[in-house]
């Protein structure tokens, strides 16, 4: 505006009238800017301060380089009104949104499991024994469902068991949040409609659920159910939601862009660069749209993140510094938003105090599939109404019922109601259940002519009836044919009492020495029915008590005459009690496992011998960073009777007295005694390893003859690789005869001794 005053000039001489009549236009000239000053206003001054949103794109990992742009923000005292995200950005994005400070931001992140989010199963500790019991010989478990329509798999490759966890566990105080308006500070997370392909902004319920949905990479994570409709990744439709923070009122944007940039076509050359390059043009496209709504107002951070990828989650210092350095660059521009050191402690004052942990649970409410009992749930769950949540024991407790194997994912949450927080446990049975199939294969050569190779699958059939019952049936073909079906009946709701009843085949080939040399070859078939009731205790512990009755039958003897001919018939009561918590079958590297087994044969019972026998075990392994120790002892003793040459102990082999051939020590007793200490090399996702080992040990016709100085001797070196399958280690071992022996495994479990 140009204003522009035109005065007559007015010249009195001597003349007092005059002189004031001259001083007139001054006067009003001076009234005039005066009134222009109060009426135009001053930049800064009386004006409410211009609204900024905070925009954070999807990127995995990159998506920590965020951090570090708030950071930046936070040192400059750059005050954010609203926040929104995609994917990774989301995450980011809702922490900041409840208030979390950003240090603590970084050292969450810093400390978070990034591999446990990546899998669905908490652990083998969390899963009952029964499972453990046979998991060694069928491990692999690929999300594979049969029913009557044929075979299906999940949704995803991980359902986001352990992830949801974990962003529960990051939101903890803002669980009662339904509003996402409400937070401290006002945020949306962008998720995409499966079925449309179209953008779906969410802005109320549970803030984890909201950005575990916002995440869903597909393929990855199982698609999330919110209203009705499925949703993915949020970078499939909007992966830079500026348009979201204008719709929220945002009159200035901060935008955080870390979308990959599209390769060049001599970076090209391997299938997985050429998938990667698919995804990001559908990303690149969505984000180049929503540039383009940006203005000279606005502020685009683009991090130089190059040699970074998706994946590289062990980063996140580096990745912070690079976003903190990224928005240092634009400090001009960001520093016309900030506020005076006072306006910034009132600033984060309001942030700090709208995050309150929640009180007490008023109630808990479960949703669960049809098939099972609402009991079976309750009974496994000891968090109690009007209990402070104790979300350590609540998340041990659903690990547990997600151990079982019935559910999809089992998941808690916090819901405000005027008698205080309600606890919602709900649990989603799987899609491709509630049958399922299982696989494992086993191999072992001493490559001196004793080689065992066998393949194996299970078909597991759950929840069949209110209690969870469960009929198993597994087959293994190879050297060691092996064939067993099993009913599984739980006598109440909770872990304690059940009962099995089971038909079981298995056939195994015995090497019989004398004197170090092989004499004679004979195989064995074992058949029996067997019934047993038992109760666990606690979660890696039972007690059985168990009845068989069947018969063994020696066939293809070769070699010299040792066993008697036409079958044996067998009947006995057993007594066991285990405990088992080691982290896995094959490599353990943390727990123990404990076992202790009577055998009672007798005549009246059915069976053709009476004899006592006693087997037990004890293994304790522990880790110190990239170092393992495993220590074990074995036992086989008869206590009293002849048990006969079908139900002798065996040593020899890989990891029973390796530099001694399968079943080179044979007799009624056994002892043996082992340490490993191994070495982990490699990356997260497939380690190597390499290690020593000493075994020591001897099988007698009684322990009586049992000496100090018969005790035989092994030592071992051994390397390998951990699989899907269980470890595939090459190992060689020497013993006190001078005797060599190398052998390739795949497959070998420590628990399989005692089973």
């Amino acid at each position: 505006m140009c204003l522009i005053f035109h005065w007559p000039m007015m010249i009195h001489i001597n003349n007092p009238t005059s002189d004031i009549l001259s001083t007139a236009p001054r006067f009003f000239l001076w009234l005039s800017v005066l009134v222009l000053l109060a009426v135009v206003p001053t930049p800064g001054a009386g004006q409410e301060r211009p609204k900024v949103g905070l925009v954070l794109s999807g990127g995995g990992a990159k998506g920590m380089a965020h951090v570090g742009v708030l950071r930046a923000l936070e040192e400059m005292k750059v005050p954010v009104d609203m926040v929104v995200g995609t994917s990774a950005g989301s995450a980011v994005a809702a922490l900041y949104a409840s208030g979390m400070p950003v240090d603590e931001i970084e050292q969450r992140f810093i400390g978070l499991d990034w591999l446990a989010s990546f899998r669905d199963d908490p652990g083998r500790v969390y899963k009952p024994l029964r499972r453990k019991q046979s998991d060694w010989r069928l491990p692999l478990a690929p999300g594979l469902g049969i029913s009557e329509d044929g075979i299906h798999v999940g949704g995803g490759l991980v359902t986001g068991q352990n992830l949801g966890f974990i962003l529960n566990e990051l939101t903890r105080n803002a669980a009662l949040v339904d509003d996402f308006d409400k937070l401290p500070i006002p945020f949306r997370a962008v998720a995409t409609d499966l079925e449309t392909g179209v953008e779906v902004v969410i802005d109320s319920g549970n803030l984890a659920d909201a950005i575990r949905a916002s995440m869903s990479i597909p393929g990855v994570y199982a698609p999330v159910e919110r209203g009705g409709r499925l949703l993915i990744d949020g970078g499939v439709a909007n992966n830079l939601p500026v348009s979201v923070a204008r719709d929220m009122g945002a009159d200035i944007v901060i935008a955080v862009d870390i979308t990959d940039p599209l390769l060049k076509t001599e970076q090209m050359k391997e299938a997985f660069s050429v998938v990667g390059q698919l995804t990001t043009l559908m990303t690149r496209r969505n984000t180049e749209n929503q540039l383009a709504l940006l203005t000279d107002k606005d502020t685009l951070i683009q991090p130089d993140l190059q040699g970074y990828g998706s994946a590289d989650f062990f980063d996140g210092p580096v990745l912070f510094e690079l976003g903190a350095s990224a928005a240092r660059e634009h400090a001009v521009a960001l520093n016309r938003l900030a506020v005076s050191a006072d306006e910034w402690r009132t600033y984060r004052a309001a942030l700090e105090s709208k995050s309150e942990p929640p009180g007490p649970v008023a109630r808990i409410e479960f949703t669960q599939g049809r098939r099972l009992a609402n009991d079976f749930l309750r009974e496994r769950i000891r968090q109690q109404p009007g209990q402070e949540l104790d979300v350590e024991r609540l998340e041990s407790d659903l690990k547990r019922i997600y151990g079982l194997g019935y559910y999809e994912s089992v998941s808690w949450s916090l819901f405000p109601s005027e008698q205080g927080p309600v606890l919602h446990i709900q649990a989603r049975e799987k899609s491709w259940g509630p049958n399922y199939l299982s696989f494992g294969l086993n191999y072992e050569d001493n490559f001196d002519g004793d080689t065992r190779f066998n393949l194996a699958s299970g078909l597991r059939m759950t929840e069949l009836n209110r209690l969870g019952a469960e009929w198993q049936t597994g087959l293994q073909l190879g050297t060691q044919p092996w064939v067993r079906s099993q009913w599984y009946q739980p006598l109440d709701y909770g872990y304690d009492r059940f009962a099995v009843i089971g038909v079981e085949y298995r056939r195994d080939d015995y090497s019989i020495y004398r004197d170090g040399t092989r004499i004679s070859q004979i195989d064995v078939a074992f058949r029996q029915i067997d019934a047993a009731v038992g109760m666990e205790l606690g979660g890696n512990g039972e007690v059985r008590l168990g009845y068989v009755r069947g018969y063994a039958r020696v066939d293809d003897e070769v070699g010299e005459p040792v066993a008697p001919a036409g079958s044996i018939h067998q009947g006995y009561a057993s007594v066991q009690l285990v405990h088992d918590s080691l982290s896995d079958a094959f490599y353990p590297k943390s727990g123990a496992f404990a076992g202790i087994r009577g055998r009672f044969e007798r005549d009246s019972l059915g069976s053709d011998r009476d004899f006592d026998a006693v087997t037990g075990m004890v293994l304790g392994t522990a880790s110190w960073q990239r170092f393992n120790v495993t220590g074990l002892l074995f036992t086989r003793q008869v206590l009293s009777g002849d048990a006969g040459l079908e139900n002798a102990a065996r040593l020899g082999g890989f990891r029973r007295l390796s530099a001694y051939a399968p079943g080179e020590l044979t007799g009624n007793d056994s002892v043996l005694a082992s340490a490993y200490a191994r070495r982990e090399f490699g990356g997260p996702v497939l380690p190597w390893f390499a290690g020593v080992g000493f075994e020591t040990g001897n099988a007698w016709e009684s322990m009586d003859d049992a000496r100090w100085s018969n005790l035989v001797r092994s030592w071992s070196l051994f390397a390998g690789i951990d699989t899907f399958l269980g470890p595939v280690q090459l190992s060689t071992a020497y013993n006190n005869e001078d005797n060599w022996t190398a052998y390739l495994n795949i497959g070998f479990s420590f628990t399989q001794l005692f089973y």
